[in-house]
């Protein structure tokens, strides 16, 4: 009798949990959309004023908030920087030798990733899209249909970028980014406007 009060206490517990849930929709939210390692990203947005929202969306999209990934064509931490650009970055932003052997750190990694993603805003005229774009596909190839007239570089005719998975990879982090936006907006937000 007793084992049976138990289950039905914690069944009845169990239940007004889930009623919680679905009545907290952004407590909800947050345990579907969780962000992790949030000092590191709000220190480097704040850096490079970038937006924390979007470094996050990144992080979720690239590794899922996981610093030890690392995806087959080679690229390394949170941000999946590939090794060449994340070389380029320590020469052109003057960051120490030891940078490039740190990228499996998570303040390091998010912090080089930020500096691209401010230097991607500088190179497309603060367009997300194409910032987005050339995050995942490489600004050369960015650059390439947005003079061919492949495509114009807007959301709306996302469908002509010639990469599957840019196309698929711009849609997701502008998703992640709606989320995380809308759920996060106290915590992360900075005081001042950010790209």
């Amino acid at each position: 009798m007793r084992v049976f009060r138990k289950k039905r206490v914690f069944a009845l517990l169990l239940l007004l949990f889930i009623v919680l849930l679905f009545y907290n929709t952004k407590l909800l939210g947050r345990i579907m959309y969780p962000i992790r390692y949030e000092s590191d990203i709000r220190v480097s947005a704040a850096n490079y004023n970038i937006d924390p929202f979007l470094i996050a969306a990144i992080i979720r999209v690239e590794t899922n908030f996981n610093p030890e990934k690392k995806s087959k064509k080679g690229a390394i931490g949170l941000m999946q920087l590939m090794p060449d650009t994340a070389q380029w970055i320590v020469e052109t932003a003057d960051y120490s030798d030891r940078t490039i052997s740190s990228l499996d750190r998570a303040d390091v990694n998010i912090e080089v990733g930020a500096w691209y993603l401010n230097s991607l805003y500088n190179q497309f005229d603060g367009t997300l899209t194409t910032v987005l774009a050339a995050y995942n596909a490489g600004p050369g190839n960015v650059r390439k249909w947005l003079q061919n007239g492949t495509w114009d570089g807007t959301v709306r005719n996302i469908d002509t970028v010639p990469f599957g998975e840019t196309r698929h990879y711009v849609q997701r982090v502008m998703y992640f980014h709606d989320k995380y936006s809308k759920l996060y907006q106290e915590e992360l937000a900075l005081a001042s406007p950010v790209k």
